[in-house]
């Protein structure tokens, strides 16, 4: 092999090397601002469980929490870095679904389909946010109750709409037990680098993710309850977003304790994101 060659070889590595590189920084900085996201919902479930107003108007959703962020000072900016960060998080997972991700099992064909399903959820979720941010207010900031209620109602109106809202409703029931189930089994360690961590930063990561995990699931199953309900007595309505959701915990005995224990899971779930931001192998 000559010279030449010897030097598109390694312009070619440096090149993968970097691309590489970028990659894991879009990853990073999209768990980072998904964490910011979960910590903001956290805290306003919170005002809701003890605030006589309800929370005060607030949101308990993606849109309270922009709207939480852009009444902060340099909000405007925030909001910038969250929807370009969140934009990374979607390559990522693209990147993922082309080329496979990291793992012995990261190249699985149902592996690379969650991804790219994952891909187009952050590409949504970046675009509300970047949209938010040039002042769409009716983009990032809509009541996900409200969207939940015109879906469901749109559907409902579908023939077979019933059993397509159900089961719907069943999948999310189903996908928030798997996503509950897996955080208490700490599935989410294995694509951890836990060989670099210390012992207290897997104890603190730990807490964390189980945590954070089933709060996330439980919200996700009750929201699917809701919607099984609506299909059941064709009740648009009976659907609740996460906002609605989240409430819905106030109103059982205890509710404002409870809602306070879901808050601070869907808090540490933000906090878990963080984590994944510092140790997560991509």
């Amino acid at each position: 092999m000559n010279a030449q060659s010897w030097a598109l070889r390694g312009r070619g590595r440096a090149r993968r090397a970097a691309d590489s590189t970028a990659m894991a920084a879009a990853a990073r900085s999209g768990f980072a601002a998904r964490g910011l996201i979960y910590v903001l919902v956290g805290v306003i479930a919170l005002q809701i469980a003890f605030g006589g107003d309800g929370g005060g108007g607030k949101q308990a959703d993606r849109g309270g929490a922009l709207g939480e962020l852009a009444s902060k000072p340099f909000g405007s900016a925030m909001l910038w870095i969250v929807g370009i960060a969140l934009a990374g998080m979607s390559l990522w997972r693209l990147s993922e679904a082309v080329f496979g991700g990291a793992g012995t099992d990261g190249s699985k064909a149902s592996k690379r389909a969650m991804a790219a399903a994952r891909a187009v959820f952050y590409a949504f979720v970046s675009f509300s946010v970047l949209s938010y941010a040039t002042g769409d207010k009716g983009s990032g900031s809509g009541s996900s109750d409200r969207n939940t209620d015109d879906v469901t109602a749109t559907v409902l109106k579908w023939p077979g709409g019933q059993w397509i809202v159900g089961v719907a409703g069943a999948a999310v029931v189903v996908a928030g037990l798997w996503i509950a189930g897996r955080a208490v089994m700490k599935k989410f360690r294995k694509h951890l680098r836990t060989a670099e961590m210390s012992r207290k930063a897997e104890r603190f990561t730990d807490f964390f993710g189980v945590t954070g995990g089933t709060a996330r699931g439980l919200v996700f199953a009750v929201a699917g309850v809701f919607a099984l309900v609506a299909a059941v007595q064709h009740q648009p309505g009976k659907a609740k977003g996460m906002d609605d959701t989240l409430r819905s915990f106030r109103d059982l005995p205890a509710g404002p304790w409870l809602l306070a224990l879901v808050a601070l899971g869907l808090a540490a779930f933000g906090v878990f994101s963080w984590c994944n931001a510092r140790w997560r192998e991509v």
